[in-house]
């Protein structure tokens, strides 16, 4: 089996950036500073990997979590009705 492909520099600035920006979409400043805070401290916390395994694994981990952020600031920015009749689409 192929090992997997470290992610570049570029790719991982792009993922923390694109958090950032998730961030600053919820409109309750709580939850907009601990997801802002939260994806600075995972980033520290993963800075040093070695492995190419492990940086993979946790880059992917960093796009579902993405995913994640992203659902929830649209389901906190619209109403329930915007957002059940847009998932029907």
């Amino acid at each position: 089996m192929a090992a997997a492909a470290a992610p570049t520099r570029a790719e991982v600035m792009s993922l923390f950036r694109s958090l950032l920006r998730t961030a600053r979409q919820f409109s309750d400043h709580n939850i907009r500073e601990y997801t802002r805070r939260r994806a600075a401290e995972i980033f520290r916390e993963n800075r040093a990997f070695g492995d190419a395994a492990d940086a993979s694994a946790a880059f992917a981990d960093g796009k579902k979590q993405l995913e994640v952020a992203k659902r929830q600031a649209d389901c906190k920015t619209r109403s329930w009705m915007q957002y059940v009749t847009s998932l029907r689409r």
